[in-house]
């Protein structure tokens, strides 16, 4: 199976270390997040690699929780984290920008993670996996939107 990716960009009337804060910041990320409406870091966690939050996801169809451990953590440059620590990842890069900061975000379905469906849902996991890749398809650029709201209103 293909391993399938997702990434679209946005440019944001702030610095890019402005940005990754508010990013780096997962506490904030229901502000933003179509799916994800709340998370919380571990006891002691200070979003630097290695650390580990829990994230809720709500959807009209289910509400689930995920544990995520972060990947990269380059202030001011990239954020991502890795869903489970070997099924999803999902990074943002922040690029200066004539006007502000060019953010990216992306979605990478990691090997790990299509064994894990496999595993999990036998015979329905390539529609499953279809589904992830379009709510990626459909919830980035929607989470650009906002966060470009939110990031220029304050």
């Amino acid at each position: 199976m293909d391993h399938p990716t997702f990434s679209d960009s946005i440019v944001i009337a702030r610095s890019p270390e402005e940005l990754y804060d508010m990013i780096a910041d997962v506490t904030r990320t229901g502000e933003w997040s179509p799916v994800c409406k709340a998370c919380w870091w571990d006891e002691g966690a200070t979003a630097t690699v290695g650390d580990w939050f829990t994230g809720r996801n709500e959807t009209p169809e289910r509400t689930w929780e995920t544990r995520s451990q972060v990947a990269v953590a380059d202030r001011g440059r990239e954020f991502a984290f890795v869903v489970g620590g070997t099924w999803i990842r999902w990074g943002y890069t922040f690029t200066p920008h004539e006007s502000g900061t060019l953010v990216t975000e992306s979605w990478d379905f990691l090997p790990e993670g299509l064994a894990r469906f496999d595993e999990r849902f036998g015979d329905d996991a390539a529609a499953q996996i279809a589904d992830r890749t379009e709510a990626a398809r459909t919830g980035i650029p929607e989470t650009l939107a906002r966060l470009k709201a939110v990031a220029e209103a304050s």
